[in-house]
């Protein structure tokens, strides 16, 4: 493939990923708390632009932790994190006790906060991401 044509495919896959998240992604808006929140659209997409995207939660991630549409959910809830074994990543329940709370406010005692190397997440994506997992972090 050409430099040329590799360009153009990089412009329409951009061009399709701003198109899809941001013309309505029910997830996308950071204004938008949910009491009761879905995995599939509201939690994934906050994944999807934040980490696996953007990010350095892609299909070869670190730790095994790829937060893509698929593998993200079972790459999550109810696994030991490999930074503090004792603690799992999404406890359902417990968002408190969970280490992706833990990470993403900057809480954590050993490594980075997430996401690594941006901003920190909006406020509404952490809350609602916290009311997902005290409702017990469903696969819906």
């Amino acid at each position: 493939m050409t430099k040329k044509k590799i360009f153009w495919a990089g412009m329409i896959l951009l061009a399709a990923l701003a198109i899809y998240y941001c013309g309505g992604s029910p997830g996308s808006d950071p204004d938008v708390v949910y009491s009761n929140p879905s995995f599939r659209d509201h939690i994934q997409p906050i994944f999807t632009l934040n980490c696996s995207l953007y990010g350095c939660h892609h299909s070869t991630a670190r730790a095994g932790l790829a937060l893509l549409e698929g593998p993200a959910y079972q790459n999550l809830v109810n696994i030991p994190s490999t930074q503090e074994p004792n603690r799992m990543r999404v406890l359902p329940g417990d968002a408190a006790n969970s280490y992706l709370i833990i990470k993403i406010e900057g809480n954590q005692a050993i490594g980075t906060f997430m996401p690594q190397g941006r901003e920190i997440l909006d406020e509404g994506y952490i809350q609602n991401i916290k009311n997902w997992i005290n409702r017990g972090a469903l696969d819906n």
